[in-house]
């Protein structure tokens, strides 16, 4: 199966359920491309199904699923796209949560958090990148602002021990997220560029930061959807504020402490 035809694109977009990524797939289908609309929680499936093909032509969304808190679940759906797909145009991940007030770890072990926000975005990327590489196709990765603020504590990294704190696990996440996300573009196969971006000007996971708990996305969609585009000038491996590239955090310039972080990754990957 091809991912696109000469005059349309396919574009997967995760966390399509919840707000930002349900505003990037309705963008994606006002566009006139395809949308793959991934879900994290199946329950709310057919919801959304139904409000993403209310403004689309037949045949214009596709939905699967993976739970990102059961890696189990991530891999199968990646072998399941990379089997049916030849070439996929673009992958938009929004699929994110804020950290618990508890520490909670997964079935696999992981700090919920971490794996949510990074592991399982990172497994699945790397399982479509030939697809993506094959269409020339761009990852575009929702990171924070608060990444700057992150710390990656490679002997806990799934904080089992020391102090918790949700804002501090929350921004180790998205600090891994955007060092792979430079790491994709340095390391990852040619023909994929790959960015990551804060698209908007308060933190969306993190409502109790912000006074606009309910400021509408269709400006960040926007966004994500145009940085998506081929005609997009970008700098592959930036980091985005907005449209404008800005310096990521120490770490995520730093390739000796991203492939550390990387090589923790494969291996996870290798004995799973």
């Amino acid at each position: 199966m091809s991912a696109s035809s000469s005059d349309t694109r396919t574009v997967l977009v995760t966390g399509a359920e919840h707000r930002l990524g349900f505003a990037t797939a309705e963008r994606v289908i006002a566009d006139g491309d395809t949308v793959i609309a991934h879900i994290l929680d199946k329950n709310r499936a057919d919801e959304t199904l139904q409000r993403l093909q209310a403004a689309a032509r037949p045949g214009q969304v596709r939905m699967v699923h993976a739970d990102f808190a059961r890696l189990a679940e991530v891999d199968e759906l990646g072998r399941t796209l990379t089997a049916e797909l030849s070439g996929l145009d673009a992958l938009i991940n929004t699929a994110s949560i804020p950290a618990p007030q508890r520490r909670t770890h997964t079935e696999d072990g992981h700090e919920l958090t971490f794996q949510v926000d990074y592991l399982a975005p990172q497994r699945l990327i790397m399982a479509l990148a030939p697809a993506l590489a094959a269409a020339k196709g761009r990852v575009i990765t929702v990171t924070s602002r608060l990444h700057l603020g992150g710390s990656i504590v490679y002997s806990d990294l799934d904080r089992k021990r020391g102090i918790y704190t949700p804002l501090a696990i929350y921004a180790q996440a998205k600090l891994a997220l955007t060092m792979f996300s430079r790491s994709l573009a340095e390391t990852g196969p040619t023909g994929l560029t790959s960015i990551s971006v804060h698209p908007t000007d308060f933190e969306i996971d993190v409502p109790q930061l912000r006074s606009h708990r309910s400021a509408p996305l269709d400006t960040a969609a926007d966004l994500l959807v145009a940085l998506s585009a081929p005609g997009t000038p970008v700098v592959n491996g930036g980091y985005y504020e907005g449209r404008e590239q800005v310096n990521a955090a120490a770490l995520v310039r730093n390739s000796r402490a991203r492939a550390r972080l990387g090589a923790w990754s494969n291996q996870l990957a290798h004995t799973a």
